[in-house]
């Protein structure tokens, strides 16, 4: 091989298999010295080198220089075939890390590929260069694919399989509804208008929270497009998901609201401490803020980055009483230990067990060392109400629902994940893509919405709704 058919060489591999040039030079060198050594043997320092812009090679033995003729004779047949087979596996390697790093800068971007096969119910996709996999867990569900049916899902994961690039494709990520956010609207794309959380139940619900730059630019209208044309094409991709778009705020007490609607708010208390909002609403409302099987409650919470407790004012009253009379009864405790608690939004034996000491040094103003007997009390009784709860359920027995209320009990959240129709819901904030501040001035139990809960959330997924949208 001369010097122009090594430059021809490197080029149509760089090109035919996007591997970078130095890679090649590389590969070559190996591969030269892999004969070399074939030819002089495996005990004799040898090294080979070519130079880039010519394309010339030189084989160095003991540190000389090697004369043409002798390296003719190196690359002989047989020594030939030995750098070949190098060069092959050396090529395929670089091809694989190349396409590694392809598409693992391309975690969580959409791509589009076309159903090939399937291997049970896992799903074969030829992404051009490559095929990926679109397991049946990351498949929406109730959606069926057909053999050569086009598909859209993000790049969930990419790792190394022995000589091949294995990629894991997703159409269940919240990723996936960011990026047809910004295909289908370009405000959007254009970062006028900003996606600021997103919460995703796949196949059922999904909640987006959405903020502009520009005043004059209605954030959801933009989104819903006229007549629900923009949305609509997302719910099409999306299987028929629902899809509501509300706005986003800065402040909890008008966040939670917006994130909790349709339902009608009366009133939002922060527990900074917990991490959670206990949200009031009337009777009628309770069951629509917390949706089905808790859908609602849950995707908001994710929205807000916040547990959300849902319950009447009745039943804070019933709560807060038997919480007073629960912590009242602590040994040891100071006399304005219970209220601290409560207003801090402790109202369980589960939730002091978990209060950090200075905390509730803070609260109680004991030293720490004294307030490790209060937290061991609590921890004992959490658990005894907690065997209590599983004995009464084991033996057929309905526990009284004001022990979900009382400390030590796992509360509401249980009761929304067991029943579609209850009294009370909670939910804890899952993974979110937003951090809130919290605002120092928040009275925690005492703090009322001061601000009327703004435009309501779009929901897409019907015509009905798509009517409704035109408005925005």
């Amino acid at each position: 091989m001369n010097d122009g058919e090594v430059l021809r060489t490197v080029d149509a591999i760089h090109r035919d298999k996007n591997i970078d040039k130095e890679i090649v030079f590389e590969v070559l060198e190996q591969a030269i010295l892999s004969a070399a050594r074939k030819h002089y043997g495996e005990e004799i320092p040898l090294e080979s080198k070519i130079d880039r812009a010519s394309g010339h090679t030189t084989v160095f033995k003991e540190g000389a220089p090697i004369d043409s003729e002798q390296l003719g004779e190196i690359l002989g047949r047989i020594s030939a075939q030995s750098a070949k087979q190098v060069m092959i596996q050396k090529i395929r390697e670089a091809e694989r890390d190349a396409l590694f790093d392809e598409f693992q800068s391309q975690r969580g971007s959409l791509v589009n590929g076309t159903i090939t096969r399937f291997e049970g119910s896992t799903a074969t996709v030829n992404l051009g260069k490559v095929e990926g996999i679109l397991p049946k867990s990351e498949q929406i569900p109730g959606e069926s694919f057909r053999v050569s049916e086009r598909v859209r899902a993000v790049v969930l994961e990419v790792r190394k399989s022995g000589a091949r690039v294995r990629i894991v494709l997703s159409r269940v990520h919240p990723d996936l509804v960011r990026r047809l956010f910004e295909i289908e609207i370009p405000e959007i794309n254009e970062r006028v208008i900003e996606i600021r959380s997103l919460a995703r139940e796949a196949g059922y619900r999904s909640k987006v929270a959405v903020s502009c730059i520009d005043q004059k630019i209605d954030a959801v209208g933009a989104c819903v497009g006229v007549r629900g044309s923009r949305i609509k094409n997302i719910v099409e991709e999306l299987a028929g998901e629902r899809i509501d778009i509300v706005r986003w705020n800065d402040s909890l007490q008008v966040l939670v609201p917006n994130a909790l609607q349709p339902a009608e708010v009366e009133e939002v208390i922060l527990c900074p401490m917990l991490g959670r909002v206990i949200v009031l609403v009337k009777d009628d409302q309770l069951s629509l803020a917390i949706g089905k099987r808790g859908q609602n409650v849950r995707l908001a919470s994710k929205l807000v980055g916040w547990d959300i407790d849902i319950m009447t004012r009745e039943e804070l009253n019933e709560k807060l009483d038997k919480s007073l009379e629960a912590f009242g009864a602590i040994p040891n405790a100071p006399p304005e230990l219970a209220e601290n608690l409560i207003e801090q939004g402790f109202f369980t034996y589960d939730d002091l067990s978990v209060i950090e000491l200075d905390q509730l040094a803070e609260l109680s103003g004991l030293p720490e060392e004294d307030c490790q007997p209060i937290v061991d009390f609590a921890e004992i009784e959490s658990e005894r109400l907690e065997r209590e709860q599983a004995d009464q359920k084991a033996s057929g027995q309905t526990p009284p629902r004001s022990a979900a209320r009382t400390p030590g009990s796992k509360g509401a959240v249980a009761e929304v994940e067991e029943a579609e129709s209850v009294e009370t819901g909670s939910a804890e904030a899952g993974a979110v893509e937003a951090e809130l501040p919290v605002e120092a001035e928040a009275a925690p139990v005492a703090e009322e919405v001061s601000e009327e809960a703004e435009a309501p959330p779009v929901e897409a997924g019907s015509e009905a709704e798509g009517e409704e949208s035109a408005s925005h």
